[in-house]
């Protein structure tokens, strides 16, 4: 061939490459479609490792078989009766006698088969069918198959992999990421977070991991980037995905683009970062105080804080604002951490131009408010937030602009930190806000079927109310210790509140607790949700991160025992029922509301009430043992709550004590429901703090709901979520606790026929329920003195399940108590730095003055808390006596009196 004629060629060539790299530069800046509705096709079989599949509930005739197609380009069809169409070939089974592996324990019966002397991670990127044939080649059945089990196994190296996400430095920038079941990835870049699309570069895979990965010269700081990815789905076949990068650092506006960051950067960090100091408070999980907040709730109607800056990251850094005001007050009396609502970034709410909306004054049981509020609701400025997108960068719509997100919430940390006060952050790992196709898909539309807990159908689960994430599977758990380990190593987060823990493993958590401890160079308090529910209850699929599981981490979970006996009745409650089952702080026997008095309690369901707030105020231990009212001794663990031990945790700091969060009704809220109309604005004050007093005397980790030390309502609302800033809002100026704010959104509020609104409407309407700025004002005080008193009080946050049951008695229970009031002694002799020889906390619930008498303590002269001596409860100090032995408590009131 002449040099001319090779040339020619040559150029021929990188004319067809340009045209070729043109089509996919165009696809990198194509908008992320919304795709058409497909129906999800069956998957019921499973691989249970590289080389192992099981088809629950198949039965084979003689002369029948089984074998895998499958087809690159995703469109194979088996309809019975026929030959399988438009595959590429098909793979012969053997059948397996292999035990079914401890994971897999969960599905049903059937037999299992080998495939041999098959490329299987290369089958992985196709789609595939397992087939059970006749004889002669035609389909009888076909589904298709959950491919966790063969991903874990064939990439189980992946879990090891450590720069997984983006990685600038001055020689070169690296990317790396994990999509073992696509045929091609592209990198698409752009030059700066507005613009398009400019570059787009090859990615290898190395087939070891499972892992794609491009290495580009220079500092790409401040470019954009997303993933291009040709992936076969169940649902739509071989696709081209645009996807952005489940390990981003830094998003663009609305989480449309990740951006090339080093979270390292000075640029990245607000002056003083690296020096300001942490506070130090916390020596064991039950020195712990926390308060939950949202970041919009904590100054979207706070007049005090800059018009920019309301319901922002940047209003924590607002030092004279009322809300702040407030929060180290609350640090002065002895709070440590704040624990913030969601702020990773989420899909609810739009970071430029969410919408506020007008809403009318109205009347205090009106309907026009909640109409105001949901007719902007999908597009409006509030969610809470539990609804993930990227784990590990901050939400945007809380910054001044998306693309300060990062310094902006490392100057919220720095703010609340020289408050004086630990920051924690609620962690959302059991579902994300879309799978499958959707737009905001990331997870799934990477790798498809992987990410998400999967039926018996292969359907994603939904038991949490989204799509639930299956963090059994190596990658996701890699995925929640990796960004756990980023907020805490690059955010300087404190501790750790997760959403509904019992969908995960405990094995997982614990390993997370590792890497997060390791990052920080000290212990990280973790807590959450431990509920038993759904596809995992019980254990179904692993040991789980649930309340009886969890004893003996050291994690902790929220108690629900001294919960419910304390507000009455259960978390779902409506209608009626939720009226009439008062619970032991708002009448339950002894001050009956009107529909209670219509059918009245058994004196017994107080008894028990009483005994179950007992177990709270041990800590829910299960080797504690209690003397119950019927006069028996026995242990925790075997006095029953529901179908569960009343107690389940090892050691205190395992439980998390609490009466109010921003789930469900308020306390405030609860008190208008179940306490008698004619109950004072001055004993509905004194009904919350007794509630706040429980906490604050419980053995374990005490946890409470911002605005609750001031009476705060949602007018109502059980479930405020997406309710806007109207009926979620807080004043710090204390004039108000938005009581009457009208009927809540009908969506959560009007169950049981429309009764819900109906006790609702009659409530809110009543002039004498809302509280004024006195009573607001008095519970504040109070709380304070509440706070003061567990912080300066380590008789009241002991360290130890073998401390708790050496020290701590229940004098007046058993047989012939009287169980409106409760009264824990704590013995202090030979306790280090224990302050006091002994303590003695009473609660007192009932509208009447009550004493206990104690005739071993006549001798002993015990004298009032000293912060209740100058305290903020005039009743308290003036009424609250201790004389040789008898212990006098005024009406709906908590003392605390110590021996010295």
């Amino acid at each position: 061939m002449s040099a001319r004629l090779a040339l020619t060629a040559l150029l021929g060539l990188a004319l067809l490459a340009d045209a070729a790299w043109a089509d996919e530069l165009a696809d990198c800046n194509a908008a992320v479609p919304e795709p058409s509705t497909a129906a999800r096709p069956l998957a019921e079989a499973y691989w249970l490792d590289a080389h192992t599949l099981q088809w629950p509930g198949l039965k084979l005739r003689p002369g029948e078989r089984v074998r895998l197609h499958h087809a690159a380009a995703a469109g194979m069809r088996a309809v019975p009766g026929e030959p399988v169409a438009g595959g590429d070939g098909a793979v012969d089974l053997v059948a397996a006698a292999a035990a079914l592996p401890a994971r897999f324990r969960f599905i049903g019966d059937g037999p299992r088969f080998t495939v041999a002397g098959a490329d299987v991670a290369a089958l992985l990127r196709e789609q595939l069918l397992l087939v059970h044939e006749a004889e002669d080649g035609r389909v009888i059945e076909a589904t298709g198959m959950q491919l966790a089990g063969a991903l874990d196994d064939l990439y189980a190296v992946a879990e090891r992999v450590d720069d997984l996400g983006v990685h600038p430095a001055r020689a070169q920038t690296r990317f790396a990421v994990w999509a073992p079941t696509a045929q091609r990835v592209l990198l698409c870049r752009h030059a700066g977070p507005g613009a398009p699309a400019s570059a787009v570069d090859a990615m290898r895979l190395d087939s070891a991991t499972g892992v794609w990965r491009a290495e580009l010269p220079g500092d790409l700081s401040g470019q954009a980037y997303r993933y291009l990815v040709d992936v076969v789905t169940p649902t739509h076949g071989r696709v081209r995905n645009l996807v952005t990068d489940p390990y981003s650092v830094a998003l663009t506006a609305d989480s449309q683009l990740s951006l090339v960051a080093d979270l390292a950067s000075p640029a990245l960090k607000p002056r003083g970062w690296d020096v300001t100091p942490r506070p130090g408070r916390v020596k064991a999980a039950t020195d712990q105080l926390i308060y939950e907040l949202h970041v919009r709730d904590f100054s979207a109607s706070d007049a005090s804080v800059r018009p920019a800056w309301r319901g922002k990251y940047l209003a924590f850094t607002e030092p004279a604002s009322n809300g702040m005001k407030h929060l180290k007050a609350l640090a002065k009396a002895g709070l440590t951490d704040v624990h913030l609502l969601p702020v990773f970034d989420f899909a609810s709410v739009p970071e430029r131009g969410c919408r506020t909306p007008e809403v009318p004054a109205g009347a205090p049981d009106g309907e026009a408010q909640q109409a105001a509020v949901m007719a902007v609701a999908a597009d409006d400025c509030f969610n809470w937030g539990y609804d993930p997108w990227h784990f590990g960068v901050p939400e945007g719509s809380y910054a001044t602009d998306p693309l300060k997100r990062v310094v902006e919430f490392r100057q919220m940390v720095m703010a609340l930190h020289r408050a004086g006060l630990r920051v924690g952050m609620d962690m959302v790992y059991n579902h994300m806000a879309a799978a499958g196709q959707a737009p905001k898909s990331v997870l799934d539309r990477l790798v498809p079927g992987y990410y998400h807990r999967l039926n018996a159908k292969g359907e994603i689960e939904r038991s949490t109310c989204c799509d639930n994430t299956a963090t059994e599977n190596r990658m996701m758990a890699k995925l929640m210790i990796d960004s756990a380990a980023q907020w805490v190593r690059e955010y300087r987060i404190d501790s750790m509140r997760f959403d509904l823990m019992g969908h995960q493993p405990r094995e997982a958590m614990e390993r997370l607790q590792a890497r997060v401890d390791a990052e920080a160079g000290r212990p990280v308090q973790l807590l959450g949700e431990g509920w038993n529910f759904g596809e995992v209850a019980n254990g179904a699929r692993f040991v789980q991160a649930s309340q009886l599981s969890l004893n003996g981490s050291g994690i902790g979970t929220f108690s629900d025992r001294g919960r419910d006996a304390a507000r009455g009745g259960g978390a779902g409650e409506g209608g009626d029922d939720s009226v009439r089952r008062q619970g032991w702080l708002n009448g339950l026997v002894y001050a009956p509301n009107a529909l209670a008095a219509a059918a009245p309690a058994r004196p017994e369901e107080l008894l028990t009430a009483a005994d179950m707030i007992r177990v709270g105020l041990a800590g829910s231990l299960r080797s504690y043992e209690l003397l119950t009212w019927r006069g028996e001794k026995k242990r925790l663990d075997r006095i029953a709550y529901g179908d569960q031990p009343a107690g389940y945790a090892s050691q205190p700091g395992e439980v998390v004590n609490y009466v109010e969060n921003h789930d469900n009704q308020t306390l405030f809220d609860i008190g208008a429901l179940k306490l008698p109309l004619g109950t004072s604005r001055a004993d509905r004050a004194r009904v919350q703090m007794l509630g706040a007093a429980l906490v604050a005397f419980s053995q374990g980790v005490a946890y409470f709901h911002a605005g609750q030390d001031i009476l705060r309502s949602k007018s109502m609302d059980r479930n405020s979520y997406d309710s806007g800033d109207w009926f979620n809002r807080i004043d710090w100026s204390y004039r108000s606790n938005h009581f009457g704010s009208g009927l809540p959104p009908r969506r959560d509020n009007f169950g049981q026929g429309g009764r819900d609104w109906a006790l609702a409407r009659e409530r809110l309407a009543d002039p004498s329920i809302a509280p004024g700025p006195a009573e607001i004002a008095w519970a504040r005080d109070v709380f304070r003195d509440l706070l003061r008193i567990r912080a300066s009080t380590p008789l009241l946050r002991l360290p130890s399940a073998a401390e708790i049951e050496k020290r701590v008695s229940f004098p007046g229970s058993g047989a012939g108590q009287n169980p409106v009031l409760v009264a824990m002694r704590v013995d202090g002799r030979g306790l280090a730095g224990a302050g006091h020889r002994a303590l003695l906390a009473l609660i007192n619930v009932s509208p009447a003055a009550q004493v206990l008498e104690l005739p071993e303590a006549v001798q002993e002269r015990w004298t009032l808390h000293p912060v209740q001596r100058q305290g903020a409860d005039a009743r308290v100090r003036r009424e609250a006596r201790a004389r040789a032995g008898s212990f006098e408590v005024p009406a709906r009131s908590a003392a605390v009196f110590v021996l010295d």
